[in-house]
């Protein structure tokens, strides 16, 4: 295995690179005056620059390194997220954006005001605001500060976890989503370009031949789709959880739909989440892959550091095949992934705590003391996420840490947006009384496993949870839990709603979709050329999507 060292021309990339970011983010907070400039860009966003922007946010560092991990391990099902998310944003796109922009909202809980009342935005809010900065922001952190400390491991994990905290929070504070969205547009291109050389150097390295990946590695790991008793990703998972789960972080999550909200008309939100989903398809190759390649080229019998922590596999890759410079720009498009993660969440929070709180309590407060107010919360949020990321390192890793939270938590969420379009009956008392009883009952699930009476899975059982399952403790996939937690918010949804007073019609009709959606669009649809339509565009990437997982099922 190659020693991770840097010299001094990768260096000067990486610190070229931040220099010109946080200069970016400066230069356009220079034309961010208003909450409309600083919150969601003007609605101005093009498609290009919400797809990639979209795509940067959602891509961290962990996922460029835990994607050809995971595929070194156990094979490539772990792609199962990324072709999903194609399919999520377009049930997006299609049925939920609309409404969105239409109603000319800030933030995901503006929205459940809109539909429901005050009562769902406080706490749907609240929530976010707590997820936006312990899981999605300290997340981030922690995983870039990982990268690091695989590279580097004299450093310690908090003053990684400082430096990047302060790099990304300094030009978002700064200059707001204009400076995210362009900073990630900048670092998306980066991230792509890192990535298809390390798989295409390690492909060659193999020979660059196919026949000798599939000679050499077991049929079922260069399959997608695993059987149901699969610990890691059941085939049943695919519809229930990972669809549920992809719909909360695409469809409902601020930092991700904050994006869409920016765009400067319906159609360019359209084509950015379609262009977003159109970029994490290739991921299969040139994220996913080089975990198969390196598989060949360090076998784990002769490899026992690669066999005991996988996470190396990437970095390994990186330093063996690229030269000197080349090597800086892949640790430049980590610093990238960090960073656009970690911008984007902090802008998102942000923006919450302004427009669902500050705004409310000081309704007379002009777009100055507004935007001042967005700069004091990023820099709060930004450290107290930096305090909150190095305790993660008491989860197993990081992957139960993000899924179980989200699997307890997402659940409810989704539950008032999906009823809450689709039913013309849900309303107010309804919505509320499916935040609540939905994470009571999640609360009840978690208080179970933590008592040891119940066991949560995200992978292969531990032996201590293995005895535990020989005592008769019952074991629940967290892609199980989270439908299960659906429904039970579902229901409790439908009974209240039942039980008390129709909502108001005029509301209804202006936030429930119907046919009657799709015939009063076709019209300004008829005026575009075909290309332009997002349902041509929407057809051709259902295709697409079902020609990789048909290929690789």
């Amino acid at each position: 295995m190659p020693e991770f060292q840097l010299h001094a021309l990768d260096f000067l990339m990486v610190a070229l690179y931040i220099v010109f970011i946080v200069w970016m983010g400066f230069y356009v907070a220079k034309r961010t005056e208003t909450t409309d400039d600083y919150f969601l860009a003007g609605r101005s966003l093009t498609w290009w620059l919400i797809g990639f922007s979209l795509f940067a946010s959602n891509v961290s560092s962990s996922t460029l390194i835990g994607l050809s991990s995971s595929a070194y391990s156990s094979g490539i099902s772990v792609y199962n997220y990324e072709w999903m998310a194609a399919l999520v944003l377009i049930f997006f796109l299609v049925f939920f954006l609309p409404f969105y922009l239409k109603t000319q909202i800030f933030t995901m809980p503006e929205f459940l005001e809109r539909r429901f009342d005050q009562r769902s935005r406080y706490y749907f809010s609240a929530l976010l605001i707590v997820m936006n900065i312990v899981i999605d922001t300290a997340a981030a952190l922690y995983a870039g500060a990982l990268v690091i400390q695989i590279i580097y491991p004299q450093i310690p994990l908090w003053q990684s976890v400082l430096v990047l905290g302060i790099l990304a929070g300094i030009y978002t504070i700064a200059g707001g989503l204009k400076a995210v969205v362009y900073t990630d547009a900048v670092q998306a291109i980066l991230l792509l370009i890192g990535a298809f050389l390390v798989a295409v150097l390690s492909f060659n390295a193999i020979g660059g031949s196919w026949d000798a990946v599939t000679a050499a590695v077991p049929a079922e790991d260069l399959s997608i789709v695993r059987p149901a008793s699969d610990p890691v990703l059941p085939w049943p998972g695919l519809v229930t959880g990972v669809f549920l789960l992809g719909f909360y972080f695409w469809g409902t999550n601020q930092f991700m739909v904050q994006r869409t909200l920016g765009a400067k008309d319906l159609n360019h939100g359209r084509w950015g989440a379609l262009f977003a989903g159109l970029l994490k398809l290739p991921i299969l190759f040139i994220m996913v892959m080089p975990g198969i390649f390196g598989r060949l080229m360090y076998p784990a019998a002769e490899f026992p550091a690669l066999a005991a922590n996988t996470d190396l596999i990437f970095p390994t890759l990186m330093f063996d095949l690229l030269p000197i410079g080349i090597r800086g720009l892949i640790i430049t498009a980590l610093v990238a992934a960090i960073m656009s993660s970690v911008d984007s969440t902090l802008n998102s929070a942000s923006t919450l705590v302004t427009m669902d709180f500050i705004k409310k309590l000081r309704p007379n407060a002009d777009n100055k003391a507004l935007v001042v107010a967005g700069r004091v919360v990023t820099f709060v949020f930004m450290t107290l996420a930096i305090l909150w990321a190095p305790q993660i390192i008491k989860f197993p890793n990081i992957w139960v840490y993000l899924q179980q939270m989200l699997a307890y938590l997402a659940p409810p969420i989704v539950a008032c947006f999906i009823v809450g379009i689709f039913w013309k009956r849900a309303n107010r008392h309804g919505s509320f009384a499916a935040l609540v009883v939905g994470h009571l009952a999640a609360a009840g699930f978690f208080v179970t496993a933590v008592t040891g009476n119940l066991i949560v899975q995200t992978g292969p059982l531990s032996p201590e949870q293995l005895q535990m399952v020989a005592d008769g403790v019952p074991v629940l996939h967290f892609l199980y839990l989270a439908p299960i937690l659906l429904v039970i918010s579902v229901v409790a949804m439908a009974i209240v709603s039942l039980a008390t007073e129709k909502p108001d019609e005029d509301v209804v009709r202006e936030l429930t979709w119907s046919p009657a959606v799709f015939k009063e669009e076709e019209e300004a649809l008829a005026a575009l050329p075909w290309y332009k339509n997002y349902r041509y565009q929407s057809v051709a990437m259902l295709v697409v999507i079902a020609i990789f997982v048909i290929s690789w099922w």
